[in-house]
């Protein structure tokens, strides 16, 4: 059910987005009178498609077909892309039988290097503007949250936080010299902004305050085993238990908070974790809250080191509220947009110099659709932001001038209205043959890279 789950969100995630970029070609070209021959979602073989001239068909349509000024609006067979087909212009399709004729008005190669920059660019723009108006909304209709805590809450052993010497306790005063106030500040600046360098933490514990230095990359690797920084204002509560499991028969109920497991209190789903792991077959004491109510239980782990419960985190700490009106919400999207392009590229960078794993940064289509499906998963709105970072991720790579992409078609205009001639097109189609190779090598790295990792 899961995977169909995440086959399912993966399908409208991109449906969207791809229908979103393609129909800003499409508008674009109709707005400076080109012919659009294919609008496509998917490449490759033509499953279903419609025009105004055939109707609804299945399969290919007959090449002798002249459908003049209309579109053909198709589903093909490989859904991860799409294209739309202009009228004398060389691209993704590879088609050059119009090559055979004089350049027509309705044509691409006919029109002048502005409107060819603009119809390329076109796609580029709808994914940004899509970014924009997604994130103006969030801003708008939901007030942002901040964790109003700098407290570290559960420090697990041998950990990178350990290591680096972190007590539980700790407040953070800053990072980096910039001063922190919010625990999403603290995730973001060293799991997001800094990842993979060296970092200096200013801490407060127990009123004297000193620098701790810490390596970015090394909580990565304790991030994949599910460590991460926790805050102190953190519980922990039962979110199922199994039918006939040790914790049925102990009396645990769902929606019980535990508060401490032998004498150790319980801030982290893995500390709690760890310590029932420890004790297999071995009687372990658990103080937990039941309403307005404090009970002493006793359990048993089995063999294999479990009693049978789905344990969840939440968080307590004071949350402060930012709201803004719908001029401040559009000032906000913007910076929301400089932020993750400014984000993207920084993050591009530390990977081609290998402070950063390819795998901690990009992921290809399995790693979309698991994320699709989970922030579906959370809610509506959680969906919609994920949408709009990949809509903006999307606008980055595509405007990057690399052959088949959108920056490669807008590289050989420029080119081309800099040396006010046209570059051979059997130039061109060799780039785009290079170039469509070298794409889906990387696209078959880049799904081996999440099967890897799944």
């Amino acid at each position: 059910m899961e995977f169909i789950n995440s086959i399912f969100y993966f399908i409208v995630t991109i449906g969207i987005l791809v229908l979103v970029h393609e129909f800003g070609h499409f508008i674009a070209a109709r707005l400076t009178d080109m012919r659009v021959e294919i609008f496509s979602i998917g490449f490759g073989q033509r499953l279903i498609g419609y025009n105004r001239k055939n109707g609804l068909t299945l399969g290919s349509l007959d090449k002798s077909i002249n459908l003049e000024d209309f579109t053909d609006y198709r589903i093909c067979l490989f859904p991860l892309g799409g294209y739309v087909k202009v009228a004398g212009m060389i691209d993704e399709s590879f088609d050059k039988d119009f090559l055979k004729n004089e350049p027509q008005p309705w044509e691409f190669r006919s029109k002048s290097t502005g409107k060819k920059l603009f119809v390329l660019s076109a796609g580029v723009l709808m994914n940004i503007l899509l970014a924009l108006i997604i994130f103006w909304g969030i801003n708008f209709s939901r007030p942002t949250q901040h964790l109003k805590t700098t407290t570290i809450g559960y420090i697990p052993p041998k950990s990178a936080l350990q290591v680096a010497g972190f007590q539980t306790g700790d407040k953070i005063i800053s990072i980096d010299g910039v001063s922190v106030r919010y625990w999403d500040e603290i995730l973001s600046h060293i799991f997001i902004k800094k990842i993979g360098e060296e970092v200096e933490i200013i801490v407060d514990r127990n009123g004297k305050t000193f620098p701790i230095q810490v390596n970015s990359k090394l909580l990565q690797a304790d991030k994949k085993s599910g460590i991460t920084l926790i805050p102190r204002e953190t519980k922990v509560i039962i979110a199922q238990v199994i039918k006939d499991s040790p914790a049925e028969k102990a009396g645990l109920l769902k929606n019980d908070t535990i508060l401490y497991v032998n004498n150790e209190e319980i801030i982290a789903s893995n500390q709690l974790i760890s310590i029932i792991s420890a004790n297999q077959k071995k009687e372990i004491s658990m103080l937990i809250k039941r309403g307005s109510d404090t009970l002493k239980l006793s359990v048993v782990p089995n063999i294999e080191g479990k009693i049978g419960i789905l344990s969840a985190m939440v968080f307590y700490a004071p949350v402060e509220l930012k709201k803004y009106n719908f001029i401040q919400a559009g000032i906000k999207a913007v910076e929301n947009c400089y932020d993750n392009i400014l984000l993207f590229f920084s993050i591009l960078a530390k990977v081609l110099t290998g402070k950063v794993e390819f795998a901690q940064a990009f992921g290809g289509p399995i790693r979309i659709a698991q994320i699709a499906a989970q922030t579906a998963d959370v809610n509506l709105l959680s969906f919609i932001n994920f949408l709009a970072l990949l809509s903006l991720s999307l606008a980055i790579i595509n405007i990057l001038p690399f052959p088949v992409l959108d920056g490669g078609h807008i590289l050989i205009v420029l080119i081309e209205g800099i040396l006010r001639r046209e570059i051979s097109a059997r130039i061109k189609i060799v780039i785009q043959n290079i170039g469509f190779i070298i794409l889906l090598l990387f696209m078959a790295f880049v799904i081996y890279n999440d099967i890897m990792n799944f």
